[in-house]
């Protein structure tokens, strides 16, 4: 081969070179990208919805039953506060509750004795009627004998005298009856409100009880304890913060879509999630929050390209029984990448199939 001939196979060599790539990198600029119109996709991060431990009362903290990275169950007792104070004070209200029964039992004892002495004037009153009646047949008696002159006029006038008596000593019996009616009423009103008294104590003893049992700080839910943030020993006001907890039943991921795609989404959609730290599982979650306004929005929206720049939040939650079935890999802040279907009508890839069992 000839000089010339070699030059001209290099240089048609290298003209296929150039050929090839710029080949390659029109492919690589005009080739379609993503999986078209029927999903979406954005990048997000796994959250988790954050629980604060928090004291109700004012008080010292005795003992953190749990550390950092520690799971905790519903009904878990993870805190103990100070409760000294507050046995005292439940100590004196149990008294003042015994006291109220006692005044109960003074008041019942007052009602049966004024009752008994209302049964007594009531006695007296018949009695005294009695007296009344036969004083007034004897003195209707005298005074038709003294109409025939068969007795004196002072035997008159003391059978007259004796009625009156026996008249007043009757309106004196019945004043007697309405005194002791009255004493009952008011016995009646004491017990009435020694039952008050002891309904009173009675809710104090389990208010103080109530403070007592919230002093036994509690997980309610399934969690992972994230920060401590006080220590035994410290002293906390109403409200003070002891834990941070992760609900590890409440895992979701946010992502953002613009307007065009945000408004195609619906509450219950089916979301695909894949993770940085694990590209191989792709995990089934569904949308469970849309946002009703727009983030990253421009102070002024006149045109569709400036429509096209508003943002709205999107939620993806993880199954809450996936979730337990791994519970021990379940993990905040890893990023990651969420897929959703648009058209129901499409199919999902391949790699975007979910392979993890819910």
């Amino acid at each position: 081969m000839t000089p010339k001939q070699k030059r001209l196979l290099i240089r048609a060599s290298i003209a296929v070179v150039v050929v090839a790539v710029a080949g390659a990198l029109a492919w690589q600029m005009l080739k379609p990208q993503g999986y078209g119109d029927a999903i979406a996709s954005g990048n997000g991060r796994i959250e988790a919805t954050e629980i604060d431990v928090a004291t109700k009362l004012a008080g010292r903290v005795t003992e953190i039953l749990v550390k950092e990275g520690d799971f905790v169950e519903p009904g878990q007792v993870v805190a103990r506060m100070d409760t000294q104070s507050l046995e005292a004070e439940r100590r004196q209200t149990e008294a003042e509750l015994q006291r109220s029964r006692n005044a109960l039992q003074t008041a019942r004892a007052g009602v049966a004795q004024n009752e008994s002495n209302q049964a007594a004037a009531e006695a007296t009153v018949h009695q005294r009627e009695a007296e009344l009646n036969a004083a007034r047949k004897r003195f209707e008696r005298s005074n038709a004998l003294l109409e025939r002159n068969v007795i004196s006029h002072q035997q008159v006038d003391d059978d007259r005298a004796a009625m009156q008596s026996a008249q007043a000593a009757l309106a004196a019996s019945r004043a007697q009856v309405s005194a002791a009616q009255a004493s009952v009423a008011a016995a009646r009103s004491q017990v009435i409100e020694a039952q008050s008294a002891i309904a009173a104590a009675q809710a104090s003893v389990e208010r103080v009880q109530s403070d007592i049992e919230d002093s036994l700080l509690r997980s309610d839910r399934l969690a992972r304890v994230q920060y401590r943030v006080v220590e035994p020993g410290e002293v906390l006001a109403a409200g003070g913060k002891v834990l941070n907890l992760v609900d590890l039943t409440d895992v979701y991921m946010t992502f953002f879509l613009p307007t065009s795609q945000a408004g195609r989404v619906a509450l219950g959609d089916e979301v695909h999630l894949i993770l940085d730290a694990a590209p191989g599982y792709v995990l089934p979650a569904r949308v469970s929050f849309v946002s009703s306004v727009a983030q990253f929005t421009p102070k002024t929206v006149e045109t569709e390209n400036e429509r096209e720049k508003l943002m709205f939040r999107i939620r993806a939650r993880i199954a809450p029984q996936l979730l337990h079935e791994h519970i021990q890999q379940v993990k905040t802040g890893l990023p990651g990448e969420a897929y959703l279907k648009l058209d129901p009508d499409a199919e999902w890839p391949d790699e975007l199939r979910v392979n993890v069992a819910s």
